[in-house]
């Protein structure tokens, strides 16, 4: 691969989404553009925002190398990625929107009625927001070594700066208009080389390197699939979805809980188009380039795939196309988590002002930085996978249980959230050893959140019963805000 694809690329990605982010800096003067646009931005636009940051590396890269990796088995990430827009859709969206709130610590602390639970979920959104913008780091720092040459903390370390001066210069509103734009671009950037290989491919003018028989062998399918950890990995991403700070906050941005639905059910339709592209990326690398086909390696497949099968100008092309969506993935991403992040640091030690949203987002970037420089890779996918789990078995149980039970308290809710994040980082931290010492136990711990979410959520309901304090006194107050439509 020329190098030269890759720097061109990459610059022309960053150059533009800086632009378009000084744009949304002229636009962006109160504290309210900077945390929540002032709630004034519409479904389509607000969709495509949300598709251009939850569609992170794990889905650009992660799910075509999954594929490439085990077959039809992995096809259960895009299907968990879509359908969690569907729980947000029935569950959460529009009394989120109604809550008035501009972060889920906002949320948890009007509901309940209780600094400590708020304190307790800053805490957890923290820890979720880093560990979520990690892989985001590690896909840039794979990108930049394997089409440019750099070393791989040039990766990283470019996509931190670019993230941290953009989100700190026009929060919110600026980013919005950045990833929508981002969205769109990642979609092209894998619709239309598919639609080139697809062309190539059917023209004859490119060998498979394996069979169809043993590029797809019949194992492979659906039918060989380890129940438990299907359940548990649909669990995950069903239920984590639900949890992610990045895409709660987007809720906060719409004008009414309508357009909040609106804004979930184009997402969904977005999104549903958009796999389409990985899913056949992956199945185009098990037939034409099984040599990649290797944990370190899997991930680049969509990288290295367009100048193998189409070589010359077009191929450099499309190639320059890929990498412009990958880092455009990385950036969305990791823009919307930042922007998330800011908000709850700002609110919640920075008395909320511009200026602290402003260190916030400085010291939100700063600290996954030196996590992603200091690890390794362990899969893109995998990795938000475990997130997922994560936010599944710790914010998700308090938001349902928010906005749908009345007999929830205060100290339910910590107990839940605590208990899942003890369990469900026991099991992501310590899965390793102990699986080594307990093979039988290695795919409970693999994939926990079947057994941690229920648990978080088993623990926040006797919780609760058993407080003597009941509800707080403004909790039917409250849901009755978040469940009674806006009056137009």
């Amino acid at each position: 691969m020329n190098p030269a694809i890759g720097y061109i690329a990459i610059v022309a990605v960053a150059l533009v989404s800086a632009v378009i982010g000084f744009y949304g800096l002229r636009v962006s003067r109160t504290t309210s553009d900077f945390y929540v646009a002032s709630r004034t931005v519409r479904p389509w636009w607000n969709a495509s925002a949300i598709g251009g940051e939850y569609l992170s590396a794990a889905s650009f890269l992660g799910i075509a190398g999954l594929i490439l990796l085990t077959g039809a088995s992995a096809l259960w990430f895009p299907i968990g990625y879509t359908a969690g827009y569907l729980m947000l859709l029935l569950f959460v969206a529009a009394p989120l929107r109604r809550s008035g709130a501009y972060t889920i610590p906002d949320f948890t602390e009007a509901r309940l009625e209780s600094l400590t639970a708020r304190r307790v979920t800053s805490l957890l959104v923290i820890v979720v927001g880093w560990f979520y913008i990690v892989p985001q780091l590690q896909g840039a720092a794979l990108t930049v070594r394997i089409t440019t040459g750099l070393p791989s903390w040039a990766g990283s370390l470019a996509v931190a700066v670019i993230v941290a001066v953009v989100v700190a210069a026009g929060g919110m509103r600026a980013i919005t208009f950045v990833q929508a734009f981002q969205f769109w671009l990642k979609l092209t950037a894998l619709a239309v080389p598919v639609v080139a290989l697809l062309l190539v491919v059917g023209a004859g003018d490119a060998t498979a390197e394996l069979p169809p028989v043993a590029a797809f062998p019949p194992a492979a399918g659906p039918g060989d699939l380890d129940v438990y950890r299907t359940v548990s990995l649909m669990v995950a991403l069903l239920f984590g979805t639900l949890g992610l700070p990045h895409v709660l906050v987007r809720f906060y941005t719409n004008p009414d809980g309508a357009a909040a639905r609106r804004t979930t059910v184009i997402v969904l339709v977005l999104l549903s188009v958009f796999y389409l592209f990985p899913t056949v990326f992956g199945f185009l690398g098990r037939a034409f380039a099984p040599d990649l086909a290797a944990p370190g390696d899997a991930d680049a497949l969509i990288l290295l795939l367009p100048d193998r099968l189409v070589p010359g100008p077009l191929g450099d092309l499309l190639t320059a196309l890929v990498i412009a969506g990958a880092f455009a993935a990385f950036l969305s991403t990791s823009s919307g988590l930042v922007v998330s992040l800011a908000g709850v640091i700002s609110q919640d030690l920075l008395g909320g002002s511009v200026r602290g949203f402003r260190i916030a987002a400085i010291v939100s970037t700063v600290v996954p930085l030196v996590v992603a420089l200091a690890t390794e890779s362990a899969g893109l996918a995998g990795s938000v996978g475990l997130v997922f789990a994560f936010t599944a078995s710790t914010l998700c149980p308090m938001l349902i249980l928010g906005i749908w039970w009345r007999g929830l308290t205060a100290r339910g809710a910590i107990s839940g959230m605590l208990t899942g994040a003890v369990l469900s980082a026991a099991a992501i931290l310590g899965g390793g050893a102990l699986g080594a010492a307990a093979p039988g136990l290695r795919p409970f711990l693999e994939q926990p959140a079947a057994w941690t979410a229920p648990i978080a959520m088993l623990v926040t309901v006797v919780a609760s019963r058993f407080d003597r304090r009941g509800a707080p006194p403004g909790t039917e107050a409250y849901l009755t805000r978040l469940h009674v439509p806006e009056r137009n």
